[in-house]
């Protein structure tokens, strides 16, 4: 275990700030003593009023505003709306006025802005029928606008959108350049620029420029949510996205958010008191990511950037690591106690992210982004304890073999042992290692994975005694021999071979299946074999690897522990048989054996799972699926006539999976999350204080798991089992065994409650009666549960 402190490292500024102690003063007071309604006319909305137009007047100092409007709204997004509303209808108004041409008119907007504003200008353009078409300004590979395509197009424009700083890269927008070109060639178009992430880290100057528009945010800038502002040149069109009442000089109706104005008001005289209009010395910060970036370096030998630091704000860092998804490192730094983010927070749901992929870097690097954004008033003491943290969480991935120590002669602290389960998307790669004789079995490797593979071998100094494919892959080529290759040095003489899924030329031995066949077997350990057998189908080049313990000369179906069958059966029905390379006479003969073959509690470990279901048994799929009992019915089995009348109209209903990916069987599993797996604070404590038999196992992988939390604080009586979701297809089996249908309780734990929910629903599928997850996992339990994982709360101003 990595013992950490409980205080949490908050690197996501860029997601929201902090309120700081001035900003939560100045609001609790005015919602306790100067709570007037400023649209009063006595004393106390006189008192109310004051505080309104003052920290408008703050507003107007720290964006250079001589002129012009601020009006107060809910945040950035509310003001972007206004904006775009009022430029729209203005340009509507001139076209139809004849002064501006109505054809081939565009609303320009640069494609790393947050989404809030091309879903904005669309929403708009559509409610108000706007006869524009929506233009993207590309983008270099440095993230900075193509000025030519502005100059070349603002002509014919009716609104340009840009940003000062952009939230996920801290790309600075140069808006003096932007401003040349755009006037250059249209001195009427309406611009608007999001200034969100640039307050109080680069200076504006509003009156020197033509800027018509410009948003703020307070939760940005260190003031509560709910309150943020809109700048309006004097000349620019101001259509009031709310009317009534009359507040804000008639461009918002409604009583204005005071408490939030009187925090963003505190913040903003922290700024004007700043001889630079700043939080920090832009030096200071710099020397802060400096520290970050060495950190990140040691931790992440294979880190990349992003985005170049000489255009960005010093303190926003975004990069990649090579081999690493961002969920994944989201997930380690989350366990390390520091808060990162994978982009936008607004669209921290989505795979990849866009502002990078306008940016033309490597796919791997946007699939894996990770935005470290430490905040203007971070403090040295902070630093030095994010660089500490990020150190563990460097040696946890050395610990846990997702890096290789520098240490060519170390051995990795933790022996792998068992079977291991890489996904990419639907694509599974299978390691069966042996911890005590070093010796490593490779099934169905696939590309996205390889890099992990090879560090996992490298790292457990492993040999590989072979690198396996269940079949001839239809969709993509196997880099079995490019493994092979990059593991030249692990490779055992038995990897090389001219068998074309990579079955050694000479095995240790012979035994008899279950149905009486001879098959071929190696030694993986002192106990257990991998035999190989036919099972074409799916494709007519296609084989059955089955590991288990040797009986005499014969390899019983009941001694079988692990079957990998390619994508003879999947997780909600069999494999596809429509391809050129497919037989489905060889498929129904393939099936009937299987039931001969192996046992009813041998997994089945399939080449993809489509939909988190990790791996199967025979029994768990032919209880859900019709078609398969048919055909293995022991009494009456489907004919081959009938078997082949039947499949080309299951294999006709597949449907490839958004185009974009060829799914190999039939899915017909509906994924049912009942609620009866998910257990609320009140049953778990139930389980905590007075069910001593339930088994509590944690599926978080072994480097979340390697930061100590407060289990006894949490009311656990002892530290959790550790079954990582990479392992858990090899727990399953023990599992079904030990526990099945009986009343033993078995609870999942992970940070959000969706690991260990999927966890659950395997295990409930697999027979294990009484599975469970808790609502919220860990982080929502942890939250009612201590009181003590708060964030420190230092400050320079």
């Amino acid at each position: 275990m990595i013992v950490r402190t409980s205080s949490e490292i908050y690197l996501d500024a860029n997601a929201t700030t902090q309120v700081l102690p001035q900003a939560a003063k100045a609001a609790r007071d005015v919602m306790e003593e100067l709570y007037g309604n400023p649209s009063s006319s006595h004393s106390s909305g006189l008192r109310a009023r004051n505080i309104l137009e003052s920290t408008r007047q703050l507003a107007r100092k720290i964006l250079g505003a001589e002129t012009g409007q601020i009006v107060f709204t809910s945040g950035a997004t509310e003001a972007i709306q206004m904006a775009v509303l009022s430029a729209l209808c203005n340009a509507r108004e001139q076209q139809s006025q004849g002064k501006r041409p109505a054809e081939n008119r565009i609303l320009m907007y640069g494609a790393t802005e947050h989404k809030a504003v091309p879903q904005a200008i669309r929403h708009w353009k559509q409610l108000l029928n706007v006869n524009a078409e929506v233009v993207e300004i590309p983008v270099d590979k440095n993230g900075m606008l193509d000025l030519d395509f502005i100059e070349q197009n603002a002509s014919r424009a009716d609104l340009i959108c840009t940003m000062a700083v952009n939230n996920e890269t801290g790309v600075v927008c140069d808006l003096e350049e932007v401003e040349s070109r755009i006037r250059g060639a249209n001195s009427e178009v309406a611009w608007l620029v999001d200034c969100v992430q640039a307050i109080g880290k680069t200076e504006l100057d509003f009156s020197k420029t033509t800027i018509d528009y410009a948003t703020a945010s307070g939760h940005k800038i260190f003031a509560p949510k709910g309150i943020g502002l809109l700048y309006a040149r004097e000349s620019a069109a101001l259509v009031p996205l709310m009317a009534g009442g009359g507040q804000e000089q008639g461009a918002r109706g409604g009583t204005e958010n005071l408490p939030g104005v009187a925090a963003i008001g505190a913040v903003l005289q922290l700024l004007a008191d700043s001889p630079s209009r700043s939080f920090a010395d832009e030096s200071v910060l710099r020397s802060y990511r400096q520290r970050l970036v060495d950190a990140l370096k040691s931790a992440f030998p294979t880190i990349v950037f992003n985005a170049p630091f000489e255009h960005s704000v010093p303190c926003t860092i975004n990069f990649a690591v090579k081999g690493f998804p961002s969920k994944e490192l989201l997930d380690l730094f989350d366990a390390a106690g520091v808060r990162v983010s994978s982009g936008s927070a607004c669209g921290s749901a989505a795979v990849n992210s866009y502002v990078l992929d306008a940016m033309g870097v490597e796919p791997w690097q946007s699939r894996g982004a990770i935005r470290m954004s430490f905040g203007a008033v971070a403090t040295d003491s902070q630093i030095t304890a994010a660089c500490e943290r990020i150190a563990q969480v460097g040696q946890a991935l050395c610990d846990s073999c997702l890096v290789v120590a520098t240490d060519a002669d170390a051995l990795a602290s933790q022996n792998l042992n068992g079977l291991i389960q890489l996904k990419s998307g639907s694509n599974c790669s299978w390691l069966l290692m042996d911890s005590a004789s070093r010796r490593c079995v490779v099934i169905d490797p696939f590309e996205e994975m390889a890099e992990r593979i090879e560090a996992l071998v490298r790292c457990q100094k492993s040999k590989v005694v072979a690198v396996l494919d269940t079949h001839a892959h239809v969709d993509h080529e196997s880099c079995r021999k490019e493994l092979l290759g990059a593991l030249s040095q692990f490779a055992a003489d038995s990897a090389a071979t001219d068998d074309l899924l990579g079955w050694p030329q000479n095995a240790d031995g012979e035994c008899l299946l279950g149905d009486g066949t001879t098959a071929q077997w190696m030694r993986l350990s002192d106990e257990l074999v991998i035999a190989k057998t036919d099972l074409p189908g799916h494709t007519m080049i296609g084989v059955a690897y089955f590991v288990g313990t040797l009986d005499g000369e014969r390899l019983p179906a009941a001694n079988i522990k692990f079957a990998f069958t390619g994508d003879m059966i999947l997780m909600g029905g069999i494999g596809r048989t429509d391809f050129p390379c497919s037989s489905a006479d060889r498929m129904h003969e393939s099936l009937q054996r299987l039931p001969m073959l192996i046992g009813n509690q041998t997994l089945i470990c399939p080449t993809h799972d489509y939909h988190n279901e990790f791996a199967t048994t025979l029994d768990a799929e032919i209880a859900e699926n019709d078609f398969l009992r048919s055909i293995v019915d022991p009494v009456s089995p489907m004919s081959l006539t009938d078997f082949k009348d039947a499949k080309p109209g299951i294999d006709a209903g597949i449907a490839d999976e958004s185009n974009s990916e060829l799914v190999c069987g039939l899915i017909r599993r509906d994924n049912d999350s009942s609620n009866s797996l998910l257990l609320d604070q009140a049953g778990l404590r139930t389980i905590l204080e007075s069910d001593s038999e339930a088994l509590i196992i944690d599926v978080r992988e072994p480097h979340e798991f390697a930061f100590e939390q407060s289990w006894s604080e949490l009311g656990f009586r002892e530290v959790p089992r550790n079954v990582p979701l990479t392992r858990l297809s090899d727990f399953l089996p023990e599992l079904m065994k030990t526990v099945g249908n009986s009343d033993q309780k078995v609870l999942f734990l992970c940070r959000s409650g969706k690991r260990s929910g999927k966890a659950a629903e395997v295990a409930r599928r697999l027979g294990v009666a009484n599975a469970l997850s808790i609502v919220g996992g860990l982080a929502l339990n942890t939250m009612h549960c201590s009181s003590s994982a708060k964030p420190d709360m230092e400050y320079m101003i």
